[in-house]
């Protein structure tokens, strides 16, 4: 029994040892990377400052050789000094960090000028494919176009690039400008740097709020700027649309003038007809008249002079009811050629021929 109880207390000193080197350990662990970090801080320090010291002994003496330092004995930080190494490698990512955001916020402002010159590139690309389509395939698919040479394809793009060359000189021109308002600018800028020992916290801040409202500014000509761009896309694509529209009222305006002139020779043609009819009416009356006197005087002729003048009246009988069949037939055809008349006159936004023109016509020809 007492043998167990002496196994059990050693194997309790055991395990508690153990806990306790697992502590130590992880202690060790944890001061050891608190060491890694301090010596990591402690290294960037010292490179940054033997950077500076072989900038300094390069600039001052360029030919002479820097002394190999000796290693000298372990000598610890105090933690005043641990605190300036730290700030002073804070200072220094910090300022590493601002670099690196500056420029990539200056290549953040490239890749937008890009995009945006891209954009541009191909909205321009695409008018320029619209109007050629418009000015040069649609004339083509027409058929009433397809006579056009190919001098004048030639001429549309040498007037194109023509004008492309214009607007490469004004951009030039405008570059140039810019250019030089940049050099102004530039040495508006140095004599600020120069006079900046002067300067204090106040200007440095009122600078500030004049730079914010100058990008606030420019946004806004920006935002004005898109919006111009698509008010022109939209006013471009009515006028495509009216454009469209003004061709296809061409077209029907065409038709309907062609034909008019038609209906209006043919109106011509059918009074030309109704003319040559009423004079052939009159002399037919004229002849009827004649033949009524001749039959008032008439005495009895000879048997074979009745037989021909009976045949001869038969005959201008016929030939009176052919005359009267072709004078009925003239009026319906004229009847029906005022109607149309009048509802083309009605369309164009004309007067109508009044009814009575049309009943004194009709009463005209009546037997």
């Amino acid at each position: 029994m007492a043998a167990t109880t002496e196994h059990s207390k050693t194997d309790t000193d055991q395990n508690h040892d153990q806990n306790q080197l697992v502590e130590l350990v992880k202690d060790l662990k944890r001061s050891n990377a608190a060491l890694q970090a301090e010596i990591g801080i402690c290294e960037q320090y010292i490179s940054r400052l033997d950077l500076q010291t072989q900038t300094e002994e390069t600039a001052t003496s360029p030919g002479r050789k820097t002394k190999v330092r000796t290693p000298e004995r372990q000598q610890l930080l105090t933690l005043e000094q641990k605190c300036d190494v730290a700030q002073s490698v804070l200072k220094q990512m910090t300022e590493d960090v601002k670099r690196a955001k500056d420029r990539s916020e200056r290549e953040l402002e490239n890749y937008k000028a890009t995009l945006e010159e891209a954009d541009i590139h191909l909205a321009e690309v695409k008018k320029e494919s619209c109007q050629f389509d418009r000015d040069i395939c649609k004339a083509l698919q027409d058929k009433k176009c397809l006579t056009m040479s190919a001098e004048k394809v030639i001429k549309y793009i040498e007037d194109r690039i023509r004008a492309k060359e214009n607007l490469i000189e004004k951009l030039h021109q405008k570059n140039t400008a810019l250019v030089a308002h940049k050099k102004k600018l530039q040495v508006q800028l140095k004599q600020q740097k120069e006079m900046g020992e002067g300067l204090t916290a106040l200007d440095f801040e009122q600078l500030k709020l004049e730079n914010i409202k100058t990008r606030k500014r420019l946004d806004e000509q920006n935002l004005e700027h898109l919006d111009l761009k698509l008010l022109a896309g939209n006013a471009l694509q009515a006028l495509n649309s009216n454009k469209k529209k003004l061709q296809t009222l061409t077209l029907e305006s065409d038709v309907l003038n062609s034909d008019i002139a038609l209906r209006r020779k043919l109106l011509v043609k059918i009074e030309e007809e109704i003319k040559q009819a009423e004079e052939e009416r009159n002399k037919a009356e004229a002849l009827n008249r004649k033949l009524r006197g001749q039959l008032a005087d008439y005495h009895v002729p000879h048997v074979l002079q009745y037989i021909k003048v009976k045949e001869s009246h038969g005959q201008l009988q016929k030939s009176v009811k052919e005359w009267e069949r072709k004078v009925e037939i003239a009026e319906m055809a004229l009847k029906t050629f005022k109607k149309s008349w009048n509802k083309l006159r009605i369309a164009a936004g004309a007067r109508p021929v009044p009814a009575r023109h049309a009943a004194t016509d009709s009463g005209l020809y009546g037997f």
